[in-house]
């Protein structure tokens, strides 16, 4: 899924929060419509299982209805919603983490890929269709705020101040997640895929995309 800005799929999501102030039980499955997608997406990036992904979309959906009806008009509609929902979902998905075993996670070697794509970089292979499945097991292995902005930034390619304010931390911060998550997915492709069979980039990730202004 590739998504640079806040437009929603049905238009200008100005018109939509205008309407949610309206009438928010008459109006809102419009905004889930336009938004589930993204945040599905990512919901099952950073879970990497199709049940959890619905449980954490349809959770955090939950939470912004009843967030909806106690913001004041003036604070909707000012709203940046695919920000604000996925930060939701995020949070949503760190306190399931919390209430879940402390025991770390552990890969499978099954459930790692067999071989990976040849000369391929790992910002690539995140990315591409063909290799997500595969790569599903390596990146589920990331800590959490590293999964996120490296989901957030590769996956569903928001911009680093976006992640930033997705993720509630400082751009530095994001950009820190990002790099030391892609450094793990490069060291777990070179543990786990056949050696030689990938090409692993070594410039730093500011470099591997123009960011939107």
């Amino acid at each position: 899924m590739r998504t640079r800005d806040e437009s929603s799929p049905g238009g200008d999501p100005r018109d939509l929060l205008d309407a949610l102030v309206v009438d928010l039980d008459a109006n809102f499955a419009d905004f889930v419509r336009c938004y589930e997608g993204v945040v599905f997406a990512v919901a099952l990036r950073v879970s990497g299982q199709y049940p959890e992904a619905e449980d954490l979309t349809a959770e955090a959906f939950l939470r912004a209805y009843r967030a909806l009806r106690d913001l004041s008009d003036e604070r909707v509609v000012t709203l940046r919603p695919r920000s604000w929902l996925l930060t939701i979902m995020l949070n949503v998905w760190r306190n399931t983490i919390r209430e879940a075993s402390r025991r770390p996670r552990q890969i499978a070697v099954a459930d790692l890929p067999e071989r990976a794509a040849g000369a391929a970089s790992v910002e690539e292979q995140v990315t591409g269709d063909e290799t997500q499945r595969e790569l599903g097991a390596l990146v589920s292995a990331l800590p959490p705020n590293q999964r996120a902005a490296v989901v957030l930034h590769h996956v569903v390619d928001l911009p680093m101040a976006e992640v930033a304010l997705i993720m509630r931390v400082p751009e530095g911060t994001a950009k820190s997640h990002t790099s030391r998550g892609l450094r793990k997915l490069r060291a777990l492709l070179a543990e786990y895929g056949p050696k030689g069979s990938v090409e692993l980039p070594r410039r730093p990730v500011a470099s591997s995309r123009r960011e939107a202004p």
